[in-house]
């Protein structure tokens, strides 16, 4: 894979849909909370599978999960996750739709608890502000940090499932809390 095509980081490729969540999504901070919560939905749902192949789902997960609406998706129900396994538009793994109901509820307590789940995330950087980092290469950018192991063991003991520190660390790069842009690539400092 090669570090750097077209003057954006390499992982994207030239499948145009990787290529505009790049260049107009990943890495960009986000302070808004639903957008936070459909970020967590998606990367728990990518465990074990590749990101594009969610990517190509999001709009079945939109659909599915009540335009990531996390109050509305904590009341779901047995009958939803029954017709949601039904549902070709999102990955239809029992353990993950129920752990995004349960997943839902615990945010909105974190909500209640830090004021926002910006505010939450923020909390695991020492200096309260995001990172960013100045590698040059794919094989420099780690699957997991100090950062992501501590809000990862921390969501764990919370409850939260499908959010290991890999996968808290992709969350964190998605939300631009972690800026892991190479240097050269075009979307760096937008």
């Amino acid at each position: 894979m090669e570090d750097l095509i077209e003057g954006r980081c390499g992982w994207c490729g030239t499948d145009p849909l990787y290529v505009r969540y790049h260049d107009r999504e990943w890495g960009r901070p986000v302070t808004d909370d639903r957008t936070l919560f459909e970020f967590l939905v998606l990367e728990s749902a990518q465990a074990g599978l590749s990101w594009l192949t969610i990517l190509r789902k999001r709009e079945g997960y939109r659909r599915a999960f009540c335009d990531f609406d996390p109050e509305r998706v904590a009341r779901m129900t047995d009958e939803d996750v029954d017709r949601l396994m039904q549902d070709p538009g999102i990955v239809r793994n029992r353990l993950k739709i129920r752990a995004t109901i349960a997943n839902a509820r615990l945010f909105l307590e974190i909500q209640r608890e830090f004021g926002s789940f910006q505010a939450y995330t923020l909390s695991f950087f020492p200096s309260g502000r995001p990172i960013v980092h100045e590698f040059r290469t794919l094989s420099e950018l780690p699957a997991s940090s100090p950062e992501s192991d501590a809000m990862s063991r921390d969501m764990k003991k919370r409850g939260f499932r499908f959010f290991g520190t890999t996968i808290c660390y992709a969350h964190l790069q998605a939300t631009g809390f972690i800026n892991d842009h190479l240097i050269g690539c075009r979307c760096r400092h937008e």
